[in-house]
């Protein structure tokens, strides 16, 4: 009887694997998925290449909603049903300081780097969406050995806490990260000629048993109605 209980509210659940970024349109979205389906969104989050690694392990979900290249990859690797690959939503990279502290002038490429120069220490992400293309702009503004010695770069979405926190300076993030920390405070994107914009694409398990939920919840993120709540955190539709 409790094997049968616990299959039941197994199947009432919609398991949704991303980022930070997904669980925020999920408190949005999901009372109206679950009126829909009368199935339960459980959003599982973590950076996304972790998320990737736990669906490269087998582990079971019915949507994913990831990375674009990362996405990619998985329906190469037949974990993902190709003709539901969607691209969602996308977000620049910015700059947090803990709220109420002097906002540092980030407003050109000469100025960002002076202010990196300057901060005591600074914090982003070991495995992130934009850590590889801040790598290469570090490299390329030629201060990636200044900063080293006073960069923190956690395993986890916690960069914004971290600066909330009084932990380090400056966060260097996702946008829609950085708001939704009210500890943390927006400075700005990164200059428009350093910007990389993190593009999230869903796309539905291709074990999952609620493939059609899945897919409905696709439309539900990409419709009219989703545009506002998007843009109300920080990023534009994909």
């Amino acid at each position: 009887m409790v094997m049968a209980h616990a299959s039941v509210a197994h199947s009432a659940e919609l398991k949704i694997f991303g980022s930070r970024v997904t669980k925020m349109m999920m408190a949005d979205v999901g009372p109206q998925l679950e009126r829909a389906t009368g199935l339960t969104p459980v959003v599982v989050t973590d950076v996304a290449a972790v998320m990737k690694r736990r669906i490269e392990g087998g582990e079971p979900f019915d949507l994913a909603v990831l990375v674009d290249f990362q996405t990619d990859g998985l329906i190469k690797a037949g974990k993902l049903v190709a003709d539901t690959r969607t691209d969602i939503m996308k977000a620049g990279i910015g700059v947090a300081v803990k709220r109420g502290a002097p906002k540092p002038d980030i407003g050109t490429v000469e100025a960002f780097k002076r202010t990196l120069l300057a901060a005591k220490s600074i914090a982003y992400l070991k495995e992130g969406a934009s850590t590889l293309h801040l790598d290469k702009v570090f490299a390329q503004l030629g201060i990636a050995v200044a900063l080293k010695g006073k960069t923190v770069q956690p395993m986890t979405e916690s960069v914004s806490e971290m600066v909330a926190a009084g932990d380090v300076e400056l966060g260097i993030i996702v946008i829609p990260n950085i708001l939704s920390v009210p500890g943390a405070e927006l400075v700005g994107p990164i200059p428009q000629e350093l910007q990389s914009y993190i593009v999230f694409t869903a796309a539905v398990s291709a074990q999952s048993a609620n493939q059609q939920a899945a897919r409905d919840l696709i439309k539900l993120l990409t419709s009219p109605a989703a545009t506002p709540l998007i843009k109300a955190k920080g990023m534009e539709p994909g």
